[in-house]
């Protein structure tokens, strides 16, 4: 009798998995996909309770974004020593590839996490990467372990050993899910493979990766197609903050940028929207004036990683006000936001949701916390996203057509200039200070002697 028990018990549980692997996979055949989370920017050593609403969500499909781990070694801040990571006497680098089974360690370490566990077992799972998981920051083409972390990243993400993706230069890939007349294809770049240098402003995906997705957006039509990039597509704000700091964005590379564009334009394909991560807060940006109707892109980051944790929670108004002050032309303004600027600093995660009973069908695009509250967001009907749609209007929506680069510079530059200003006021009270100090300690002095 025990044995049988035993055996009744390993039967169901059997069954169970069948059922829920089942599940999970059949949605890249003929259901219906109406909910899809997204994310990126998760380290594996940080707590990660934002999975428990992601699971709430319960998204039948979850993309990662990139940095699903961070694989890379970070060595701390040094001006002075033998190793100095910052400053203009810097002799190393800040960040060193780690081995690769430290990686296979750290994959191990994020696969195994119960909240994200649960996720796989009930939604296919999908991604690409960016430089954390790619194996270093900010790398690109020249990396030499590019390869081999090519095949950690696939078995972390469970690709079959026979897939393409195993065999190509690089991770891109499509996806195209649900029903005939209710398919959503999903497109996922490489941004790192086959990147030049940052300052080339040559390719970000190369040749092989452009030919194929010409190829996918040529295809058969979709009713959605949402294209995933590590790096954010229509933001630049790289051109707004410098040259304090630079970001990676699609906006450093222009001829790559206005290429992918042009591409969208030239195959009359409706219903595009870009999803990234990579720059630790989430918002929304738009851009009007590429593709005959409003490209949108929301950035969701960072699971676990975020700006505003740079500094304690009493200093979290810096960065919100910051964020505000920082010109953004593209980023997407309503008065639903969580905050002023309209950028989320804390971990978020980014939710699709597809109303296919609605007429026209309707898509609610956000960014969502760690209580799975949205903190920016957009509902948009499908009819908008097509060519001559009648969104783009004069007045109010042009300013989604203005690059950051064409700013006035005074505008362009202002965080620049109230960084500067800060600096240059609390060195001249410093200087002050000393001349105070100074003029008090010779007057001490002189009515010591006259004493």
């Amino acid at each position: 009798m025990e044995t049988l028990a035993a055996a009744v018990v390993v039967a169901s549980v059997v069954v169970v998995m069948q059922v829920l692997v089942g599940t999970a996979a059949s949605y890249s055949d003929h259901h219906l996909l109406s909910r899809i989370a997204f994310g990126s920017c998760a380290n594996q050593s940080a707590p990660q309770p934002i999975w428990d609403v992601i699971n709430e969500f319960d998204p039948q499909v979850f993309i990662w974004l990139g940095d699903n781990i961070y694989g890379d070694i970070r060595r701390p801040f040094k001006i002075v020593g033998k190793e100095r990571t910052i400053g203009p006497w810097k002799n190393v680098p800040r960040f060193i590839p780690s081995s690769q089974s430290e990686m296979l360690s750290r994959y191990n370490m994020a696969k195994n996490i119960h909240g994200y566990s649960r996720l796989r077992a009930n939604s296919k799972v999908i991604g690409t990467w960016d430089d954390h998981d790619y194996g270093l920051n900010d790398a690109g083409k020249e990396f030499s372990y590019k390869i081999t972390n090519q095949r950690l990243l696939l078995d972390f993400l469970d690709e079959p050993q026979d897939s393409p993706r195993r065999k190509q230069s690089g991770v891109y890939t499509s996806y195209t899910l649900g029903p005939p007349g209710k398919q959503v294809k999903i497109i996922l770049l490489d941004t790192r493979y086959h990147r030049d240098p940052l300052s080339s402003d040559g390719t970000i995906l190369g040749d092989s990766q452009w030919s194929w997705l010409r190829k996918e957006l040529m295809g058969p039509a979709s009713n959605i197609t949402i294209i995933g990039s590590s790096i954010q597509v229509i933001s630049n704000l790289s051109a707004t903050t410098a040259p304090l700091f630079y970001m990676e964005s699609w906006g450093r590379f222009p001829k790559e940028r206005d290429r992918l564009f042009k591409l969208i334009t030239d195959s009359k394909r409706d219903g595009v929207f870009f999803i990234s991560g990579d720059v630790h807060f989430g918002e929304i940006t738009r851009y009007d004036c590429a593709a005959g109707y409003p490209l949108y892109d929301i950035t969701s980051s960072g699971l676990t990683q975020a700006v505003e944790k740079v500094l304690p929670p009493p200093l979290h108004f810096i960065v919100r006000f910051l964020a505000w002050f920082t010109p953004s032309t593209m980023r997407v303004m309503s008065q639903n936001c969580r905050y002023r600027s309209c950028t989320y600093g804390k971990p978020n995660f980014g939710a699709i949701e597809i109303d296919w009973d609605a007429v026209p069908v309707n898509l609610k695009l956000q960014v969502r916390d760690i209580n799975g509250l949205p903190v920016t967001g957009v509902n948009i009907s499908l009819l908008e996203l097509r060519a001559g749609s009648s969104t783009i209007k004069a007045g109010q929506d042009r300013k989604h057509c203005t690059l950051e680069l064409m700013l006035p510079g005074i505008v362009r530059y202002r965080l620049a200039i109230l960084v500067y200003s800060v600096l240059a006021l609390l060195l001249l009270a410093l200087v002050g200070l000393i001349c105070a100090v100074t003029l008090v300690c010779r007057l001490c002095l002189r009515k010591c002697k006259i004493d």
